[in-house]
């Protein structure tokens, strides 16, 4: 298979490229060192990592319940991009568990509570200070209702039931 990352690579062609890789990881066709520079490409760009993060966190497959050591190492090569992702995909999906419980899906809600908890192990695994930096970010626009992620919490409606959930996940880091 051809990896050539185009330079203006749309979200559409990084959901479909991360789909392959995963496809590619789970039968062991790629050495680490491989997957590490397909990953580390995609996250240079926002639309890479953020359709990196859609499959590789969504999917059914266990890749990301153990992150190997090239994906750890690509997601530092991106500490901006990856960390403001990761801090948002957190907050996002322990909030719609609420959302998706209220909903009586407890399927999704799961689902969701696994995309958290994977986040989580990534920011854990990846340790970048921006990361520590958004995430106590995030808590004090969380308490003090005003801050740098106010406009993120407003855009998601996000009530009080839903921003405790985000904090218990944030300090579970």
């Amino acid at each position: 298979m051809n990896w050539h990352i185009p330079k203006d690579l749309t979200f559409e062609d990084a959901l479909q490229l991360t789909r392959t890789l995963t496809e590619a990881m789970v039968n062991k066709k790629l050495k680490d060192s491989e997957i590490e520079e397909i990953v580390t490409t995609l996250v240079n760009s926002e639309n890479g990592a953020r359709g990196f993060f859609v499959v590789y966190l969504t999917s059914d497959l266990p890749l990301a319940d153990n992150p190997s050591e090239g994906v750890v190492n690509a997601l530092k090569t991106s500490p901006e991009i990856v960390s403001e992702l990761l801090v948002k995909n957190l907050a996002m999906s322990s909030a719609m568990s609420v959302t998706h419980r209220r909903n009586n899906d407890e399927n999704i809600a799961k689902s969701s509570e696994k995309v958290a908890v994977r986040n989580g192990n990534l920011i854990k695994l990846t340790d970048l200070e921006l990361s520590s930096q958004k995430l106590a970010a995030l808590t004090q626009t969380i308490i003090n209702n005003s801050g740098i992620y106010q406009a993120f919490l407003d855009k998601w409606e996000y009530d009080e039931e839903q921003k405790q959930t985000i904090q218990k996940y944030i300090e579970s880091i």
